[in-house]
């Protein structure tokens, strides 16, 4: 009975990171629509790229922790080296577009700082 929660949990925990990585996906390509039009108008920056990336990239990263959530739950039930693979693919992912978001996101604040200090 046990097994079946767990594994059944795990599932849950599944679909809701598809949602979270598909929400993002939409908030992604609405934002992106949004800079398209700007481009047209001739208000377009560079930031406004660079701050989509790192929002996609944040749902992309809510996403994965739930999936490696998952796949520890799966890993508990039925500990196959499979699981443990498919376990260690999903964590070196994570890892690297955590490190990759995290530079983009203080490269965007510093920027962000640095014209306030300018407008000063």
């Amino acid at each position: 009975m046990l097994l079946t929660f767990l594994n059944t949990l795990a599932t849950i925990i599944s679909v809701i990171s598809l949602l979270i990585v598909t929400y993002g996906v939409l908030v992604g390509f609405i934002a992106f629509l949004r800079n398209e039009i700007k481009r047209f108008n001739g208000t377009y920056t560079i930031n406004n790229i660079r701050q989509l990336r790192a929002d996609f990239g944040s749902y992309l990263l809510l996403g994965l922790e739930f999936l490696i959530a998952s796949d520890i739950l799966k890993t508990v039930v039925d500990p196959t080296l499979d699981e443990l693979a498919i376990l260690g693919g999903v964590v070196v992912v994570r890892t690297v577009l955590s490190v990759f978001l995290n530079k983009e996101i203080k490269e965007l604040a510093e920027d962000s700082s640095s014209k306030e200090i300018k407008e000063i």
